[in-house]
């Protein structure tokens, strides 16, 4: 393992969820950032500034602002956004690839991306085989890069996966077969997953590391929500055709498929020991039953 990097780490994203939690990450071990902004003057980027990041505009269509952005840096963390359509795709592939590009320019000494759970193959998601096209103009930009792919947010529970109260008892509905384990991660840990590589005080084995932090079947994870709630709990699996649009159901059949393959949580834990399982996610955000009863 290299000596730990203590210059300026590059985020790009910083304002988001998952790159919010990465500068969290770096911030907590002292770490110099720079967060890379299309707006400075936006709230979420003064609040940065407020907790000591140095802001850096830039513009994804010039490739003189990115580089300048990294120049001096001692590692890049950079995602892209989700795209959702063949179009978002291609914008979301040039996106990326300008990105590899400007880190070639600055001569950045570790870049670290932030891809998806598969996206080492082709899929036929469009959000995931556009990160995949990334990932393979990464490796062939001759920089060191290391890809951190997760899986299903556990914060979605407490969103647009949220279980319900209905009767006195905990209802979880997903589109996913009751025997199927879905595979998932806290937020706060893809941050500090990544910090800890960004900062070299850990490696990824083979340079890319599949980010579970646990991986339960519907009944599972309706009887943790339960167990919390100190109530009944049940779990119903839903077709697929309640979903609102293609993507959302192609990207749920991939969940399905993605608990083909084989998830090694010891890997990330060499990583990050304090990462989340599901019960200490539910735990750790003060999760509580819902006060509003379903069908009542």
């Amino acid at each position: 393992m290299s000596t730990q990097t203590t210059g300026t780490i590059a985020v790009l994203g910083a304002t988001g969820q998952q790159g919010g939690a990465v500068v969290d990450a770096l911030l907590d071990h002292k770490a110099r950032v720079r967060a890379l902004v299309r707006n400075p003057q936006s709230d979420r980027a003064q609040a940065l500034a407020a907790r000591g990041v140095e802001l850096a505009a830039i513009r994804a269509d010039d490739p003189a602002s990115l580089a300048a952005a990294l120049a001096t840096v001692e590692g890049f963390y950079f995602m892209t956004p989700e795209a959702n359509s063949l179009e978002e795709v291609e914008a979301e592939i040039r996106i990326g690839t300008a990105l590899v590009d400007a880190a070639v320019e600055a001569g950045v000494p570790h870049v670290v991306f932030n891809s998806v759970f598969g996206a080492d193959r082709e899929s036929g998601v469009p959000h995931h085989d556009s990160k995949h096209w990334i990932e393979e103009h990464l490796g062939k930009s001759g920089l060191r890069a290391t890809m951190v792919r997760p899986t299903a947010f556990m914060e979605n529970f407490a969103s647009v996966m949220a279980p319900s109260l209905e009767h006195g008892e905990i209802v979880l509905r997903l589109p996913l077969p009751e025997d199927v384990a879905l595979k998932m991660i806290s937020v706060r840990d893809i941050g500090r997953v990544a910090a800890a590589l960004l900062l070299d005080t850990a490696e990824a084995p083979g340079g890319a590391v599949e980010l579970v932090g646990d991986e339960l079947t519907g009944p599972q994870i309706a009887a943790a929500f339960g167990a919390r709630a100190g109530l009944p709990a049940r779990y119903e699996a839903l077709p697929l055709s309640v979903l609102p649009n293609d993507l959302d159901k192609v990207m749920f059949r991939q969940f399905a498929e993605a608990a083909e393959y084989p998830s090694d949580l010891a890997v990330v834990r060499s990583i990050e020991p304090a990462t989340l399982d599901l019960v200490e996610w539910i735990r750790a955000t003060g999760w509580t039953a819902p006060t509003n009863v379903a069908g009542s």
